[in-house]
């Protein structure tokens, strides 16, 4: 007997209501925005969303706070003071005299 499949065409997109951010921008402002926005190859909005995206997410965590009994605590400092030394390369390179000095 011949296997018959059920045919199903694509579910629709699911609609997301947007809603518009207005802001005024001096020129140049406007122009180095836009600038950095075809660099990346991006639309200017998609470029400032992105960028208001990071600065929130940045605020947001800058900002909250991580509560943990003494044990817990004590643990994550052993972890830091157990990280690796730096390479002999890398200690010479943070002792090397920079060039604008």
């Amino acid at each position: 007997m011949p296997r018959t499949t059920k045919r199903t065409t694509p579910a629709a997109p699911l609609r997301t209501s947007r809603s518009a951010i207005n802001i005024r921008v001096e020129p140049g402002e406007r122009a180095l925005i836009d600038q950095a926005a075809s660099m990346s190859g991006k639309s200017r909005s998609e470029f400032m969303l992105d960028a208001a995206r990071r600065a929130a997410t940045d605020t947001i965590l800058d900002r909250t706070l991580f509560r943990v009994d003494r044990a817990a605590f004590g643990r994550f400092v052993k972890r830091l003071d157990a990280a690796p030394n730096p390479n002999a390369d890398l200690r010479k390179l943070m002792q090397t005299k920079v060039p604008w000095e």
